[in-house]
């Protein structure tokens, strides 16, 4: 696995030194502006990015979060398929982790504590007993730093943040980069990198919310899904995973073909009644740290497509269930119940505890090195 990280780790860096030297013509393909300020002063700032195939997509230094992603339907009407906010107030006053960079830890971790290298670790709890993703502060409520580029692929924004040794309870300093590009076939590529100074554990993700319809006042539950997993990880009644990994065969969690998300989404299931609906880790096929197909939505009355492509082991597919209107979004709209999608790519919920599951520690010499793909299409 070490072997691997540093291979990975000499393309990043040829690539990131091939494309720096174009930066300064970014400006024509990626346009900034303000985004408003931070209780402390500090500005957060926009970026529009565009393509030649109809596709924009804007990114907030808030959080490293994806804003906005219009893509076109079938009758070629562009449309916005994400949750946002209109300004950067929404995300510091919200809850719902719209489009954003998640980490140090994504998902949940059990009552707040694991244990690395013989030492306890206590992390804030603000999950019922356990901790959600990183902790209330998490990288979802940090200013990071913007970097626009040019490349081969189309128009990016490296975003870096670093995180100090302690923060939200977690160990070691952390210096992570997310690079989202815009690449010319309407897919959005996210690529992240990891360094720590101290044995630490890590599990990154994006949050956003996907309604391919564009009408954010209509539920998800008629667009079908499909997931590449025969298995996934049951949970307890705080969402934590026992530890056991079970088939989707004869389950609601059967999404190896394309089926209705509303389907079987109120069946007499205790795996539903925990998430009030879909909120669980499958366990992707073929894991073997290289990009393959995850995932794929469709939405028939705009003809839209999404599919996930990652190297990642799971995948996070929750239907928005706790969404219920308190949370206004862009153009004034209330985001309500099972109006939204999520598919977080990741390492299983609450690694750190179980010996069994995929390792997320990183050591100091190690990087971390990930990419997961959203790419749009009609039919």
């Amino acid at each position: 696995m070490r072997k691997l990280l540093f291979l990975v780790l000499g393309a990043a860096v040829i690539t990131t030194a091939a494309c720096s030297h174009q930066k300064e013509k970014a400006g024509n393909m990626i346009k900034k502006q303000a985004f408003g300020q931070l209780p402390d002063g500090r500005e957060a700032y926009l970026y529009t990015l565009k393509n030649d195939s109809g596709m924009t997509v804007k990114l907030t230094n808030y959080g490293a979060a994806i804003q906005s992603i219009m893509v076109p339907d079938k009758e070629g009407k562009p449309g916005d398929v994400i949750f946002g906010y209109d300004s950067v107030s929404g995300y510091v006053n919200g809850t719902q982790f719209y489009g954003a960079t998640i980490g140090r830890f994504a998902n949940r971790i059990a009552k707040g504590t694991f244990t690395l290298d013989g030492k306890v670790y206590h992390l804030p709890i603000n999950d019922g007993v356990n901790t959600l993703h990183g902790g209330p502060k998490g990288f979802y409520k940090r200013l990071w730093t913007a970097e626009p580029m040019e490349t081969k692929d189309g128009p990016a924004v490296k975003m870096t943040y670093v995180s100090r040794n302690g923060q939200e309870g977690f160990p070691g300093t952390l210096t992570t980069t997310v690079t989202f590009t815009l690449e010319k076939d309407n897919a959005l590529r996210i690529h992240y990198t990891a360094t720590t100074d101290t044995p630490t554990v890590i599990n990154l993700t994006n949050h956003a919310y996907f309604n391919l319809s564009g009408d954010m006042n209509k539920q998800i539950t008629d667009e079908d899904l499909m997931i590449n997993a025969d298995y996934y990880t049951p949970v307890n009644s705080t969402q934590i995973p026992t530890g056991q990994i079970s088939p989707v065969a004869g389950t609601p969690m059967d999404f190896r073909k394309m089926t209705e998300i509303g389907a079987r989404i109120n069946e007499n299931n205790e795996q539903l009644k925990y998430g009030h609906g879909y909120d669980l880790n499958w366990v992707l096929n073929d894991f073997d740290g290289k990009i393959r197909k995850a995932a794929e939505v469709y939405d028939s009355s705009s003809g839209r497509i999404l599919e996930v492509y990652t190297d990642q082991p799971g995948i996070q597919f929750y239907s928005g269930n706790a969404l219920n209107g308190s949370q206004v979004g862009i153009g004034g709209v209330a985001y309500k119940f099972r109006t939204a999608l999520t598919l977080e790519t990741q390492h299983y919920p609450d690694s750190p505890n179980e010996p069994k599951f995929p390792t997320t520690t990183l050591l100091p010499g190690q990087t971390y090195n990930t990419t997961t793909i959203y790419k749009f299409s009609v039919r």
